[in-house]
Order: C-alpha cells, then sequence, then structure tokens
C-alpha cells in the first residue's frame, strides 16, 4: 500500500507517525497502512500526533479591545472567526491577527493596531516582544519598563511576568469611590503543548469620601443588583471592602483541541453588551474544560464547573473546639457543552445544553461531554419521589455573511412545553432571546454601530430549589438584568487613531414584577404577562474614552448620566409575587450610590488587566 494512501486520508498527520507506531507496536508498515484503513489505530495515532505545537493560555475578557478589534476584522471580512466562545486562547489571537497581517485593504488605523497586537503576542509566534526602556535583554529573555513585564523565551519555555497595578475614581453628587488593585500575572508555555498561567489581584474599595451614605454602599456589586459590574465576593471593610481575584489553570493542547483544568470566567452567546446565555460576570470558578476543533465546520466546547452554593446545608458542618457547628455550603455543580456548525463560511449555527446539579457527589454522567443532559437527570433521579435537577438548552446564531455587517441572536430556554407556543395558551415557557446587529466601517471609516434587544421571561434563570439556580456566588450566570426583564441597547464606537475608542452609547433596561420560584402557583406566575408592571427602570447614556498607551496599560474616562427608578404597584399581589414599595425595589435592585438622577463621572488607569 502506498503512502498516497495515508496522506490522502489521514492528511493532518505527519507521515513519519506510520514508522514511529510500527516500531512501537512491532508490525510492518503494511500491516500498519490496513489497520489505519480499518481504524483500529486510529486513537494511537491521535494520541502520538499531540506532539504538534500548541498552547492554550486563555486571554481574558477583561482585555475588551482585543476582543474588539478582533471582531471588526472578521465584520469587514478579512478573518473567519466564532465568537460565540470566550475567553480565546492567546494562540488563536495571534493566529487571527496574523492572518490578517498582509491584508492590503486594512485602513491606516487597522494596520497600526494589527503592529500594536500582533507585538503583545510576539511570544506565541517564537520572539520576544519590542519594548522601550529596556532594562536588559539577550537573545532569550527581556526585562522592561514599558512596557513592565519579563518575558522569556527558548525552544522550550517561553514565559510572560506582568505586574498588575490599577486605580479608578468615581464621583457623582454622592460624593467618591476610590478602587484601588495590585497584582501579578504569569503565563508559561513548556515544550510544544503544556500552558500554565495563573494570575492574582487583590482589590480594595475606599468608599470613606462618600456623602451621608454608609461606607457599604460604595460596593457596586451585589448579586441582587441589576448592572453589569464584574461579580465580588467582598470582605466588608471599615474603608469599604476588599476582593482577591486569583485566576488560573493548567492545560495540554494540541492543534485541534485542548483539555484543561481551570479556574476562569467564561462567556457563551454573541453579544455587544452582556450574554443572556452564560455572561461571565460571576466570580470565576474552577472548571475541567475541553475543546475540539477537528474540522473547519465544527467545533465544540466542553466544562464541567464547581460552582459556589451560597445555600448552607444543614447535614455538612465542622465542630470547633467550643462544640459549635461550623456548616458548610451544599455542593453546586455545572455541567455544559456547545457545538457550532460552520455550513458556510461566517456563519455559525451552534446549539448546546447544561445542567445544574447539587448532589453529594459529582454524577460521572455528566462528564460525558455529548450528553443531553436532561436525559441523562430523568434516568438518574425518576422515581425518586423528589426534584430533578436544573437542566437548559440554549442556541446561538452569528452571520457576517454580508460584508461590514454582524447579525446575531442567542436563545437561553430554561424549560419548555411545546403547548405553551400555541396562541391560546396563557403560560410562557422561561425563555431568554437577544437579537443583535452590528455595522463596522460603513459608510463612515473607524466608526461601528451597535444595536441589541434582550428579552427574558418571567422565572428563567430561577428554580423552585434555591441550589439549582442559575447562578454562582448569587450572581446570575447568564443576563444581569435576570428573569422578567427587557433591554435595549445602542452605541457608536469611533476609532480615531491607534489605541483610542471614543464610546457613545444609550441603555434602556426595564424589570416587570418580581417573582418568587413558588411550584404551587407556577402556572399561574408564568401566565402574567410579560414585564407586566414595570417595578425598576434604567435609563442612562454614557460617553466612554480609552486609550492603551502600551501594550496592557490603558488610561480611561468615562461620563455617564442616569435615571434609575423604583415604582409604586397599584394592582392586587399574586400568590409568589415579591411586592415592595417604588424605594423597596430602587434598593433590592440598586446600590444607593446610583440611585435616581446622577451624573457620574469616572477616571482611571491600568497595567495589566
Amino acid at each position: 500500500m502506498e503512502l498516497s494512501f495515508f496522506r490522502k486520508n489521514f492528511k493532518d498527520f505527519d507521515s513519519t507517525l506510520i514508522e514511529r507506531i510500527a516500531a512501537t507496536v512491532s508490525y510492518s508498515n503494511n500491516e500498519i497502512y490496513f489497520l489505519l484503513k480499518k481504524g483500529f489505530l486510529f486513537m494511537l495515532v491521535v494520541a502520538l500526533n499531540l506532539t504538534a505545537q500548541a498552547q492554550d493560555i486563555p486571554e481574558h475578557i477583561s482585555y475588551t479591545r482585543i476582543y474588539d478589534f478582533l471582531d471588526e476584522l472578521a465584520t469587514d471580512g478579512y478573518i473567519s472567526l466564532n465568537s460565540t466562545v470566550k475567553p480565546y486562547s492567546r494562540l488563536y489571537i495571534a493566529q487571527k491577527l496574523r492572518e490578517a497581517r498582509n491584508n492590503p485593504a486594512l485602513n491606516t488605523r487597522q494596520q497600526a493596531d494589527l503592529i500594536f497586537f500582533l507585538n503583545d503576542y510576539s511570544l506565541e509566534i517564537n520572539k520576544l516582544p519590542d519594548t522601550k526602556l529596556t532594562l536588559a535583554r539577550t537573545d532569550k529573555f527581556s526585562l522592561a519598563a514599558i512596557q513592565p513585564a519579563f518575558h522569556y523565551c527558548d525552544s522550550t519555555l517561553r514565559a510572560r511576568i506582568t505586574p498588575i497595578l490599577g486605580m479608578d475614581i468615581t464621583s457623582n453628587q454622592h460624593g467618591t469611590i476610590i478602587k484601588r488593585w495590585f497584582g501579578v500575572e504569569l503565563q508559561l508555555m513548556i515544550n510544544k503543548n503544556l500552558s500554565v498561567y495563573g494570575s492574582l489581584r487583590d482589590i480594595s474599595v475606599d468608599a470613606t469620601h462618600l456623602k451621608n451614605l454608609p461606607v457599604s454602599a460604595g460596593l457596586l456589586a451585589r448579586p441582587a443588583f441589576l448592572n453589569d459590574y464584574p461579580g465580588y465576593e467582598y470582605k466588608e471593610s471599615a474603608l469599604g471592602g476588599d476582593f482577591s481575584d486569583s485566576r488560573g489553570g493548567i492545560k495540554y493542547a494540541w492543534n485541534w483541541g485542548s483539555v484543561g483544568l481551570v479556574k476562569d470566567n467564561v462567556i457563551w452567546g454573541d453579544n455587544y453588551h452582556g450574554s443572556n446565555i452564560l455572561s461571565g460576570r460571576t466570580p470565576s470558578f474552577p472548571m475541567l474544560t475541553f475543546h475540539l476543533n477537528p474540522a473547519k465546520w465544527f467545533e465544540m466546547q466542553y466544562f464541567h464547573g464547581w460552582l459556589v452554593s451560597n445555600v448552607l446545608d444543614s447535614t455538612r458542618y465542622y465542630v470547633d473546639n467550643t462544640g459549635r457547628k461550623e456548616y458548610r455550603m451544599a455542593n453546586k455543580f455545572i455541567a455544559a457543552n456547545l457545538f457550532t456548525f460552520i455550513p458556510i463560511r461566517n456563519l455559525n449555527l451552534s446549539i448546546g445544553n447544561s445542567i445544574i446539579y447539587a448532589e453529594e457527589n459529582i454524577q460521572p454522567a455528566y462528564f460525558i461531554p455529548i450528553a443531553f443532559y436532561k436525559s441523562e437527570d430523568h434516568t438518574l433521579t425518576k422515581g425518586l419521589g423528589i426534584e430533578n435537577q436544573n437542566s437548559q438548552v440554549f442556541m446561538n446564531i452569528s452571520s457576517r455573511n454580508l460584508r461590514h455587517l454582524h447579525l446575531y441572536t442567542s436563545i437561553y430556554a430554561d424549560e419548555i412545553s411545546w403547548s405553551r407556543f400555541l396562541p391560546n395558551s396563557k403560560e410562557r415557557n422561561p425563555i431568554s432571546y437577544k437579537i443583535g446587529a452590528n455595522l463596522s466601517n460603513f459608510p463612515i471609516e473607524n466608526l461601528s454601530i451597535d444595536a441589541e434587544y434582550t428579552n427574558t421571561n418571567i422565572i428563567n434563570y430561577k428554580h423552585s430549589v434555591p441550589v439549582l439556580t442559575w447562578a454562582s456566588n448569587g450572581y446570575n450566570l447568564g443576563s444581569y438584568l435576570g428573569d422578567n426583564s427587557a433591554e435595549i441597547y445602542l452605541a457608536m464606537r469611533y476609532k480615531p487613531i491607534r489605541g483610542l475608542n471614543l464610546d457613545l452609547s444609550y441603555l434602556n433596561a426595564k424589570h416587570g414584577n418580581e417573582y418568587m420560584y413558588d411550584r404551587a402557583a407556577i402556572d399561574n406566575i408564568i401566565s402574567q404577562p410579560s414585564l407586566g408592571n414595570i417595578t425598576w427602570s434604567n435609563n442612562t447614556l454614557a460617553f466612554n474614552a480609552q486609550y492603551e498607551i502600551i501594550n496592557n496599560a490603558y488610561a480611561i474616562i468615562n461620563i455617564a448620566y442616569s435615571d434609575i427608578k423604583g415604582y409604586n404597584l397599584t394592582s392586587t399581589p399574586i400568590v409568589g409575587e415579591i411586592r415592595k414599595t417604588a424605594q423597596g425595589y430602587l434598593d433590592l435592585f440598586t446600590p444607593p450610590y446610583l440611585q435616581g438622577k446622577n451624573t457620574t463621572i469616572m477616571v482611571g488607569f491600568s497595567f495589566g488587566f
């Protein structure tokens, strides 16, 4: 049998693997070819082929400029991009930047941004970055003050150590909040396949300069607040609060996939202002990840995560030396998969499902990456006479088939009954959907326009068993507005020169009646009109200017005029409804610092993100 057979049928593999396998299992080359044809040694070929160079260090979602730039390149038709799942790996980003590098259609600003970003991903293409104020440099390492970092590169190890330092000062009529953070980030790419990364950020909030408000009012992120601030698990202090954010992981990657154990943030679903599937807003949580991209037309994402339930388990406790019981939180896990199919270039169709479960131990069935978890759940809990677990399905459609235009929609379904779709049904399925469009560099160069609408029905993300809600650390994993809400988001983004982003945005967000998941009254609850009575609203007009001076170092100013209100209701509450006064709704959903009409100014700088 000729080697051409191997090249034709196994063209992604190095032909020298034949000899390697033959030497390993003592078969002749012809026998190996025969076995390959029959498929018996396919997995062995895969295993030996993992020596192909690949690394998978995620670029954190907080580095929004690189994500915006790749999105712009894809929408303008210069690269193909699956933007449904974030974070991207740094190697993937480097490959996409190089894909666009030689395109003569890039405008002057895009070319300058491309060169700027490529320098930050130099290690991924096996070279040291160019730096200024270099303190020491050889052919293998560099230590620089601008950009502040240590880089090392040889045939076995590529390393990057960067300091993290930043401060935001936020001020409005209620006073001033000062937020500081510092830390360090380490990235190691070892040999051809292994990646290790980690970062630590110590964040502190000084709210002692507030007027007629307690320092706790300076903590703008709380689980119930309807804003898109990153979720923090604060340790409250006399100054305000502190939060330590540690992320990192270890991954083994090959040229069409990776596996890893990480603690990080994840976004699933195309969006320009918060996803309604997985928003990445919750504090990072540990997870096992599995990614496959074996063909240009197919990609699979899977993870199994350990969430924080914030629900005490009365059966689990420690006993201290005084005999007092210290109760532990109930276990809470998540398994999720997402399959993306690309039937034609620039059209991505994604579908997946997930489950939140809270058993005493992890369930092996949920480690199957291609499983339909609701069916698994029915098998595992059928006949127990208890509430089953909480499963979900979701889909995302992204089209960049018209140059300069990105159209997308994402749907999250918490529970589906087909009878509820009938015109005569008063009940509504707990579903969230987002539709949006982005127009880039047309008709005005360097200007893009975003338009998004998000609607989420009653009870979506919630569950009758509190430990099974779509949340971690109390923060909703999906839309920051939670259930029974709607949002209109409009934005213009202008990039006049390299590194400078000027954004003008308008937000109109509303939340309807607030309900608890009362299983005895659920049919009546989901028969109420979507949104129904408005209990809370947020109208915000904001201008944001961000300038990335050097790689991973930026200055920012944000000016926002907001009108955030609560409403008194006169209708009779139904069973399961949580009824409050206008101020009660406002206190529930909005930090005191942002209540009412405010002009809020924030200025800041950061080294690292």
